[in-house]
């Protein structure tokens, strides 16, 4: 069971896991082992997931679903495939976590004066600094 929050729990059943070889080190044991682990979830034809978490995943995270609306996850940090299969585990749990948070929404501000006025005295200053540079021309 993953669980993401207290109301939202996945059933390991809604996972499909793939093992492949993985790349990097690991001498021999490299060509015969396979470690990589990739994970397959339903994002859209999965009943413990509420529409709103889904469309939200949908906006924040588009890149990572498929045209299917599966989100694949892979991971070969590790020689050890369980190690590999927790990681994937955590990684899709991190994504609905972000995917729950409820975004800020935007405070319009306006510049003080104060800042204003720096600004205005720095851009003066540059100014001055530049012109010093400048050489004029002699008749």
């Amino acid at each position: 069971m993953i669980t993401v929050s207290p109301t939202i729990q996945i059933p390991l059943d809604e996972c499909h896991w793939t093992f492949v070889r993985a790349s990097g080190p690991g001498g021999q044991n490299v060509n015969k082992v396979a470690s990589k682990v990739v994970l397959r979830w339903s994002l859209e034809q999965s009943p413990s997931v509420p529409d709103l978490l889904r469309t939200r995943f949908r906006e924040r995270f588009p890149t990572r679903l498929t045209s299917e609306g599966d989100v694949i996850i892979t991971s070969q940090l590790t020689r050890d495939r369980e190690r590999n299969r927790t990681d994937c585990v955590e990684k899709l749990t991190r994504l609905l976590q972000l995917a729950m948070e409820i975004p800020k929404k935007r405070l319009a501000t306006k510049p003080s004066r104060g800042s204003k006025e720096r600004r205005l005295t720095n851009k003066k200053q540059n100014s001055e600094k530049k012109s010093m540079r400048r050489t004029t021309p002699t008749d």
